[in-house]
């Protein structure tokens, strides 16, 4: 890994931790950064994570004991896959790279019409389209909406309805994004449209995220490149 590639980690790792901060405030959970981690000793929201790593060589143990191991679902997101949290009763639930493209226009221009997400209903569109009747709609509360530096980025179709988007979250160094999604023909007729938005709303900043397999695959095709790898543990000690 490049000098380049290991600062972009970081700072995608950092913004990836603040994104999981805002959502964690928005249900009413307190998180704590630290030189090493963020991490959460409530049991975070579904699909979030109890900590994040924000620096390579994280202390396990001291890792270990700012989140709740007692009830099931406890995770960690190991930013530079380097812990190795099987004696402490976790599994890799998946592996995924970061990934980093520099500002500018997409390539292709998008076909759809944009707009940032700044009231409950407009959330709530986004939520429901995200979540493709899955059930976890509600995750995204409107408490979201207060943070300045997280967009709902909505992408809607001639009729109006919102049929791609992601979350962006405005970082000092880097925007990351999370939660792409297109309703019709996936990520990559989501990519232009976020690339457009992010090109408007902040033109100086490099996009960052994760991605794997195919959803990976699409954020490459798109102009992006793979940093680092990452990996996210569970706890499952009957594993």
């Amino acid at each position: 890994m490049t000098t380049s590639q290991r600062f972009l980690v970081r700072a995608a790792a950092r913004d990836n931790a603040e994104w999981c901060a805002a959502m964690c405030r928005a249900h009413g959970i307190d998180g704590e950064f630290g030189e090493e981690a963020w991490a959460a000793a409530a049991r975070t929201p579904l699909l979030y994570p109890d900590a994040v790593t924000l620096a390579p060589g994280a202390d396990r143990d001291a890792l270990l004991a700012r989140i709740d191991t007692a009830s099931p679902g406890a995770s960690v997101k190991d930013s530079f896959a380097d812990l190795d949290l099987t004696e402490a009763g976790f599994r890799v639930l998946f592996e995924a790279q970061w990934i980093h493209r520099p500002p500018g226009p997409p390539a292709v221009p998008p076909d759809l019409t944009w707009d940032v997400a700044g009231d409950p209903e407009t959330l709530r569109a986004w939520a429901l389209a995200w979540d493709d009747g899955a059930g976890h709609a509600d995750l995204f509360r409107t408490g979201l909406l207060t943070d300045p530096d997280v967009l709902m980025l909505t992408g809607r179709s001639a009729d109006g309805r919102v049929v791609a988007g992601a979350v962006a979250r405005r970082g000092d160094h880097v925007v990351g994004v999370s939660n792409v999604f297109g309703r019709d023909g996936g990520p990559d007729a989501a990519w232009p449209l976020v690339l457009h938005a992010l090109d408007r709303l902040c033109p100086a900043l490099p996009v960052v995220g994760y991605e794997q397999g195919d959803d990976l695959a699409a954020a490459l095709r798109h102009g992006f490149e793979a940093v680092g790898p990452l990996r996210v543990w569970l706890h499952d000690p009957s594993a």
